[in-house]
């Protein structure tokens, strides 16, 4: 079977990883000060901290941001569940803002609509690796006193109008899943503008223990002596995971420049077929595409899918609205919340896209893609 997405392993990660397992530390040794440094100079040079996954990474961020009971956390429909559930187990109420059904990005007049004084933070997705339009994003959220929050999962090694993706927002959390740009087979980060916000990141991601003595409340410390001031988890990345995605950092720009002209095979071949729309790039954005969506107009989406299955190629669809999921449905949300997401997830499928994937097996997708709508 063609997968849908892929990781793409060297012999370069794998001797990365037999000699952090040779080495002295397996976990919270030098090799994760090393990748969250690595991660901080392609993403603006900001404070980083890694961790387990990307739901991690976004419970991590919206416990550092205060997150709680009364909050409101205005998030796309058009995203993994995550992305609105680590803001919904602290407490916070989700309000949902519709999309462009062209791009799949969340709609910055739909932001605008939605954010009130009880908005605490904007979370928008960098969807199948393009950025959302933080220039106008940020000051809607801003002057709302909210904080913005991008899920860059899909979008490390991306730039928006030049500047980075992990440099566009206040906060911005990354995953390291096997399928995203880069992997430490699980594995997520927090990036944050804010030293204030990254402390308490920092500890929150480490059961919560404050290691700094000038905070201490103990007056007389021992040497070892160590408190915790809030709860947290142990979401800590270890030094393994860390060494195969330094290594897989310094591939970045290839992984980048291998799905940019996958996505242009894609296009060519694509072009002009009936009943099939892809997503439109935004102006000023250059992508680390990480998905490759298409639009399959006139109801014939689950007819290419399993024409596609039935020659061995996987696809995907990449989303359900978040409030069609049972949990929101329980807390009350209805269908019918944000019209454009629900048209989007009715049409979109992800065809193969991933490094490793040959001029050969694009041409082959293009091919029964294009014998079943024309």
């Amino acid at each position: 079977m063609l997968p849908y997405g892929h990781q793409s392993i060297s012999d370069e990660d794998v001797a990365a990883v037999v000699a952090a397992l040779r080495g002295e530390w397996l976990t919270t040794g030098p090799r994760v000060d090393e990748f969250e440094a690595a991660v901080s100079r392609v993403t603006g040079g900001h404070d980083v901290i890694s961790c387990t996954s990307g739901t991690a990474a976004l419970h991590v961020a919206y416990a550092a941001l205060g997150i709680g009971a009364g909050d409101e956390v205005v998030v796309t429909p058009m995203t993994f569940v995550a992305t609105a559930s680590c803001a919904s187990m602290l407490g916070a109420k989700v309000v949902f803002a519709d999309i462009d059904i062209t791009t799949g990005l969340i709609d910055p007049r739909a932001v605008d609509a939605c954010v009130s004084d009880r908005t605490k933070v904007v979370a928008a997705v960098d969807y199948a690796g393009q950025a959302a339009d933080y220039d106008v994003l940020n000051p809607i959220v801003h002057r709302a006193g909210a904080v913005m929050l991008d899920d860059a999962a899909h979008s490390i090694g991306g730039t928006y109008k030049g500047r980075p993706v992990g440099d566009l927002a206040d906060v911005t959390t990354l995953s390291f899943f096997p399928t995203k740009n880069v992997t430490t087979c699980e594995g997520g980060a927090v990036v944050c503008q804010d030293a204030d916000v990254a402390t308490r990141a920092r500890e929150f991601h480490r059961v919560g223990m404050v290691r700094d003595p000038q905070r201490f409340r103990a007056s007389i410390p021992d040497p070892w002596h160590q408190e915790v001031h809030e709860f947290g988890l142990n979401y800590r990345l270890n030094d393994v995971m860390c060494a195969l995605g330094q290594s897989q950092l310094t591939r970045l720009p290839q992984f980048k420049a291998r799905r940019t002209a996958i996505r242009a095979r894609y296009l060519a071949g694509l072009a002009g077929v009936p009943g099939l729309e892809v997503i439109r790039q935004m102006p000023d954005t250059d992508p680390a595409w990480h998905l490759f969506p298409v639009r399959i107009l006139d109801g014939r989406r689950r007819e290419v899918y399993e024409a596609l299955k039935a020659v061995g190629i996987a696809s995907q669809v990449n989303y359900m609205p978040v409030y069609w999921h049972p949990a929101y449905e329980d807390l009350g949300y209805q269908r019918g919340l944000c019209p454009q997401a629900e048209a989007f997830s009715q049409q979109e499928l992800s065809l193969p896209m991933f490094p490793d994937l040959t001029d050969a097996e694009v041409d082959r997708v293009v091919e029964v893609v294009v014998g079943v709508l024309r």
